[in-house]
């Protein structure tokens, strides 16, 4: 995983719940890296799951808020630190019906080594969406609060429904609706 999803959630747990918070995670998690990160490194993904569910475990917040939560917050380091991906849009459902065939081909192009999820068009209408991650990973909880931020950035209102075609969170069904 990339040093940059690292980075930027220890930001966010800085942001939201102190340093003291940030250290506590990193002794707690027992980290290969020691917590020390860079965002072109490469790291492993326990590394990040250790984080993520310590932070539950401290905060009383589910994972899966957690990372709807970090999923919001890294729209704007996208919006931050590569403007020029999302200025290419003028609506969330052109941007969301563009994550496989554009953006990931240009976040390729920054990070050649980044495994990224999948995401297939099943339909696509003038107000809906339906699309169907797929990642190893589980992290559709993250793409999900992606998806709410960029419907936040066009200032328009959305429905996003997730359903889990494998119970383990791997393939998941989003159905987004323009409001």
């Amino acid at each position: 995983m990339k040093g940059i999803v690292f980075t930027e959630f220890l930001e966010l747990v800085e942001d939201k719940f102190g340093i003291e918070m940030v250290d506590q995670l990193i002794q707690e998690s027992d980290l290969a890296s020691k917590g020390i990160y860079t965002a072109v490194g490469t790291y492993e993904f326990a590394e990040m799951l250790r984080l993520v569910s310590n932070l539950s475990k401290n905060t009383s917040i589910t994972v899966d808020q957690l990372l709807c939560v970090y999923g919001e917050h890294f729209f704007d380091v996208l919006k931050r630190d590569y403007p020029q991906f999302i200025a290419l849009y003028t609506d969330p459902l052109e941007m969301l019906s563009s994550i496989e065939d554009h953006i990931h081909v240009e976040v390729r192009k920054i990070y050649p080594d980044a495994e990224l999820p999948t995401f297939e068009i099943i339909e696509k209408k003038e107000n809906s969406l339906i699309m169907i991650y797929r990642s190893s990973r589980a992290l559709h909880q993250f793409g999900l609060g992606l998806m709410r931020k960029t419907f936040l950035h066009f200032d328009e209102k959305g429905s996003i429904e997730t359903e889990n075609i494998i119970d383990d969170g791997t393939e998941v069904r989003f159905n987004i609706q323009r409001l």
